[in-house]
């Protein structure tokens, strides 16, 4: 799955998901501590942007960029 855009889907009953969240929910980390670590470190990136904020709030459409990997929230 490499390369590819992957899509993890915010909960019907939520507006949003947060980073952290995302990035457990779609496989790229396996714990918080470890997204805590690499978005601390800047290597995620939210629509093209480093993101450093754990809990930063993403919305449908987001795009989450990490290790090679593209995930968008899908709402």
């Amino acid at each position: 799955m490499r390369g590819k855009m992957t899509e993890i889907h915010i909960r019907e009953e939520d507006e949003f998901i947060k980073l952290g969240q995302a990035l457990k929910k779609a496989g790229l980390v396996d714990s918080g501590v470890e997204a805590k670590e690499v978005i601390l470190d800047g290597l995620v990136k939210v629509n093209g942007e480093v993101e450093q904020q754990r809990g930063k709030k993403l919305h449908g459409g987001d795009v989450i960029c990490y290790n090679g990997e593209t995930v968008k929230v899908i709402k």
